[in-house]
């Protein structure tokens, strides 16, 4: 049985934050950012049936991330000034219809649109994060938050090889479409457990959108939080996005195979509630010159040993996926104590942050691998974490203790 935990909300009855809220919370998270990477290892699949040329089908992922970039920009932060739940739900909604367009749709321009609005929509999860921030009493907050960030990054990780075994088995419309039918029973579960909380900001949504600027420029913790996370989720992309050529190309695996990689890449996800035990615990000066360090070592086994093959490879998989998420957890824990009215549009700018790092990342792996090879994508992936651990040693580590 679970243990329920009461807190308040601003301006509603007292709520229980049980064990089942919380693991829901992580399913849904995991299940809807999981959204925004569907399409990426089947765009060879949907680019023939929609006569679409290879530059247009390349534009599939990136108008799903821009969109994706846009909805934590201008949609994120209505969470301080909405009332949560009918924002999530609604916006789980234009997610559903997108997904089931996806499926049916014959029109390459119409897919393109509906891929920016896939990303636009997928930005629920990031309204979801922060109203379990304010469930969550102060001395358990980073465990709830590491425990639902574990579900996001499992999403993450699972939403690839889910996607290509689904669409090699029944085609790639099957995909979307279920992944529509998935969002429906989400979204359905979610506007009958979930809380109402209404904040009492009080401002114009241009007064929101214009105070973000004003965060960034008087929270230093901030600022050094989003600087680390968007190195980590660099060098995160940067391996992710170039080993299923690695894969594929010097290894000769199976799209099945480069699936059973990655699902055993996603353990790394079980570092998110140490994460956050640590951060409540008062360790998270601590915990992030071990995640940092651990980021910038995960490259080792393929630059000493490159013969190592598959296994040095899962093994830095491994390792960087749990460094990513201990740092993603304990800077989440950090920026949501920070200011509580706050809360959506601090997580909207630390997200924003991490998704820029990311989408780099991402942007150059191709033409790093073209250019060295596997050991020039993994000296460029280690050069982000040693960044990141340079600037906390010079500044962020002061400013991380005084807070």
């Amino acid at each position: 049985m679970s243990t329920p935990t009461s807190t308040t909300l601003d301006g509603t009855k007292h709520i229980e934050l049980t064990r089942g809220l919380i693991a829901l919370f992580a399913f849904c998270c995991g299940a809807i950012v999981a959204n925004l990477y569907y399409a990426q290892p089947i765009t060879e699949l949907i680019a023939p049936e929609l006569h679409m040329a290879g530059g247009t089908a390349s534009l599939i992922v990136s108008l799903t991330q821009i969109g994706y970039a846009l909805g934590l920009f201008f949609i994120v932060p209505l969470g301080d000034l909405l009332e949560n739940r009918k924002l999530m739900i609604a916006t789980a909604l234009v997610s559903i219809a997108s997904l089931t367009a996806a499926a049916f749709t014959h029109t390459p321009g119409w897919f393109l649109v509906i891929s920016l609005l896939i990303g636009f929509s997928s930005v629920a999860v990031q309204i979801l994060i922060p109203l379990a921030a304010h469930l969550a009493p102060d001395e358990s907050r980073g465990k709830v938050v590491g425990t639902i960030m574990s579900g996001l990054l499992l999403g993450i990780l699972l939403s690839r090889p889910v996607s290509s075994i689904v669409a090699g088995h029944f085609g790639w419309r099957a995909m979307f479409a279920g992944a529509g039918v998935l969002m429906v029973v989400i979204t359905t579960v979610l506007a009958l457990t979930i809380p109402r909380r209404q904040p009492n900001h009080q401002a114009t949504y241009f007064q929101l959108i214009g105070s973000l600027g004003h965060l960034v420029r008087t929270m230093p913790v901030l600022r050094h939080r989003s600087l680390y996370q968007a190195l980590m989720f660099a060098s995160f992309s940067l391996f992710w996005t170039a080993i299923p050529i690695e894969l594929t190309r010097h290894y000769g695996l199976s799209q099945t195979a480069i699936g059973i990689f990655a699902l055993i890449g996603a353990m790394g996800a079980t570092s998110a509630p140490t994460a956050g035990r640590l951060a409540d615990a008062g360790h998270t000066v601590r915990a992030t010159f071990a995640a940092l360090i651990l980021a910038a070592l995960a490259y080792l086994p393929v630059l000493i040993h490159p013969a190592w093959g598959v296994g040095a490879l899962v093994v830095t998989g491994v390792l960087l996926d749990f460094a990513v998420q201990m740092n993603m957890v304990l800077g989440q824990r950090e920026i949501y104590a920070l200011h509580a009215a706050s809360r959506n549009r601090l997580n909207a700018v630390y997200m924003t942050s991490i998704f820029v790092g990311g989408a780099s990342g991402s942007a150059f792996a191709s033409q790093i691998y073209e250019h060295g090879g596997w050991p020039l994508v993994a000296v460029c992936a280690t050069v982000f974490p040693l960044l990141a651990l340079v600037h906390f040693l010079l500044v962020g580590r002061h400013h991380a203790s005084h807070h």
